[in-house]
């Protein structure tokens, strides 16, 4: 059986590129910057990704030429895409990543006082995390405490109406098109106004401390 090489797949990526950028990637240099990049020692990539410290260590001196199989072994070790692994930090703009969730196919997560639904699960270390909300909280008292965690987080009302306090400011009413962004270090949490429970989207920075 015929097994597709690196180089194979190095051909098919570079096709798009200009003459002028028609150099080979060093694969080794690329696992390695992303190796180092996250403090991982060989052994601790190596557990990751399924494969020998020795195997990962002849990678990245280019000593081997993996197969694809192996390929995708490396990128879900790193937690990134395979076209990453071929693209030179100058071009790390152009990532290749693609997340699509059909209306209703996202990842339920209920709470007592909202109903979350994670989208673009499958993507791995994403630079924000977008999930979808139905609020079924009627009133502040309905938390026992401020919903706090860092980084930075966006609301916009789908449906309904809501009222969103916050720990430093006066509560605001917000309606259908509506948005806000703000600290999310901060305390903040919001109730439905509306006949029907509201639906909100929420678009935040990923942290350890975020709990939906």
């Amino acid at each position: 059986m015929h097994t597709l090489r690196i180089r194979d797949v190095q051909i098919e990526l570079y096709t798009m590129k200009t003459d002028a950028l028609f150099q080979p990637l060093k694969l080794g240099e690329k696992v390695r910057e992303i190796r180092l990049r996250n403090r991982w020692t060989l052994e601790e990539a190596g557990k990751r990704a399924g494969l020998a410290k020795s195997t990962l260590s002849k990678i990245e001196n280019e000593q081997i030429s993996p197969s694809f199989d192996v390929v995708q072994k490396l990128a879900a070790g790193l937690g990134i895409d395979v076209p990453q692994l071929f693209v030179s930090s100058s071009d790390a703009l152009i990532s290749g990543r693609r997340s699509c969730t059909l209306k209703g196919q996202g990842k339920p997560h209920p709470t007592r006082t909202y109903d979350h639904e994670l989208l673009a699960t499958e993507l791995t270390q994403k630079k924000m995390v977008p999930f979808k909300s139905t609020i079924h909280a009627r009133s502040f008292d309905d938390f026992s405490d401020w919903i706090r965690h860092s980084g930075e987080e966006f609301l916009l009302v789908l449906s309904g109406v809501i009222t969103f306090f916050s720990e430093f400011y006066e509560p605001v009413r917000l309606e259908q098109g509506d948005s806000i962004y703000y600290d999310a270090g901060m305390g903040h949490v919001c109730i439905s106004e509306s006949e029907q429970d509201a639906q909100i989207l929420w678009v935040c920075t990923p942290s350890d401390d975020l709990m939906i």
